[in-house]
């Protein structure tokens, strides 16, 4: 099933082989279909290498997941932030690590922000 805001059907897509097959020029396709020549384009080559069955609606989902930081980066930073109670910055220049990964380690592990004292946060108290 196509999206609902999807130009063409598998239908659609048909016609446009066909089309292409009568004759017709790319640019008068997509004039016609109410579609860019790039899309018209993408559909010729999808049917010139798989055949019909390069019509068919794909998902759109990666077809790969970035890493994940490993077992022993996660281990040391976490180690670093008990030993030296720092910041994702600090500690993420001291390890390499980008520090929005490290602030993502320490909080799938659930580490304590270095300026929270049991849920309760502490302020400064005013001068005089």
């Amino acid at each position: 099933m196509s999206h609902r805001n999807a130009r063409t059907t598998f239908q659609g897509r048909l016609l446009i082989v066909a089309r292409h097959r009568e004759g017709w020029p790319q640019a008068h396709i997509a004039k016609a279909m109410g579609v860019s020549r790039k899309c018209v384009k993408t559909w010729l080559d999808r049917y010139a290498a798989e055949g019909e069955a390069g019509l068919h609606d794909r998902s759109s989902r990666p077809h790969t997941v970035s890493r994940r930081t490993s077992a022993e980066v996660e281990r040391r930073i976490i180690e670093l932030r008990r030993r030296q109670w720092r910041g994702p910055d600090w500690i993420g220049a001291e390890l390499g690590v980008p520090t929005r990964t490290v602030s993502r380690v320490l909080a799938r592990h659930r580490v304590p922000r270095p300026d929270d004292h049991g849920g309760v946060r502490l302020r400064a108290l005013p001068r005089r």
